[in-house]
């Protein structure tokens, strides 16, 4: 997805809101770092990841933190791992249970903070959990993410927030019933409140999945220019790429990769809403083919 004139404030929002997090009186410098940044980078033709992950780099260095949002992920995956059994009775009392796990995996997607777009703070998803599972899906290409995972032998699964993963490990457990070899997708470096291999250990994760890889660095959603070998392999090997919110969306859109991507997301913006065409708010099963 490209850059939208909208994404500079949301950028800034998140900036300093990350600089607050690191509470050490860098807020003025982050923020001057990104504004610095964004200003260099700022191209309708540039995907709006990339400009990201460069306006990130450069306010993670002026804050001089490498992951202000360990604190607000520990908490996160507190908070979601409370609501994971009735997300699972929901599952359980479902005449689909493929189709019921999808739905809950979208719901964790509203663990976005620090933009002003979705919650910013864990403790408010409680209030939302049940709205969020009702509301249901309103672009809805389940049915062809489930004839491509059927037609399959290993998926890949590209997580985006944590807490968000205390879902997503609900419909990953649903796709290796299926027979599926599932292995997950990581951040290569701690980036907002994204998963890294670290958070993904932490709750579990590796006894969920076949294997873990890496999006190989320091960026949002996903980098050709960072892949590793391991990527590129299960990517040559998988039958579909399941890619969790909006960042892998950002990112992923714009690239060239070997496989089809079902995007699994909240949109929750509306440069990512109008390039899906779908109202801001919608929860989105969008598949595509490359």
């Amino acid at each position: 997805m490209k850059t939208h004139a909208d994404c500079a404030s949301c950028l800034m929002k998140r900036v300093l809101f990350q600089a607050r997090l690191a509470d050490n009186g860098t807020e003025f410098a982050a923020v001057q770092a990104g504004v610095r940044e964004y200003a260099r980078l700022m191209s309708p033709d540039i995907s709006s990841a990339e400009i990201a992950t460069h306006v990130h780099s450069a306010a993670y260095a002026a804050m001089g933190v490498s992951d202000p949002y360990l604190d607000m992920k520990l908490e996160a995956d507190r908070v979601a791992e409370k609501y994971v059994p009735d997300a699972q009775s929901f599952i359980d009392s479902s005449e689909d249970r493929f189709a019921a796990a999808v739905r809950v995996s979208i719901v964790g997607n509203i663990m976005d903070f620090g933009m002003g777009i979705a919650i910013d703070s864990p403790d408010e998803f409680g209030r939302m959990f049940q709205s969020l599972l009702d509301q249901g899906v309103g672009s809805d290409q389940t049915e062809e993410l489930r004839r491509l995972v059927e037609g399959c032998e290993t998926v890949l699964y590209a997580f985006d927030n944590c807490g968000e993963d205390q879902f997503d490990r609900l419909l990953i457990r649903e796709i290796r019933a299926m027979g599926k070899r599932v292995v997950g997708v990581v951040r290569g470096a701690p980036i907002l409140n994204d998963v890294s291999l670290d958070d993904a250990l932490r709750i579990g994760m590796d006894r969920e999945l076949d294997r873990i890889v890496s999006t190989g660095g320091f960026c949002v959603g996903f980098s050709e220019g960072l892949m590793k070998e391991d990527l590129k392999e299960e990517m040559g090997r998988a039958g579909v790429l399941i890619a969790k919110g909006m960042a892998n969306y950002e990112s992923l859109s714009d690239m060239e990769v070997p496989l089809p991507v079902a995007y699994l997301l909240r949109a929750k913006c509306l440069p990512v809403a109008s390039s899906l065409d779908v109202p801001v708010g919608t929860n989105v099963v969008r598949v595509e083919y490359r």
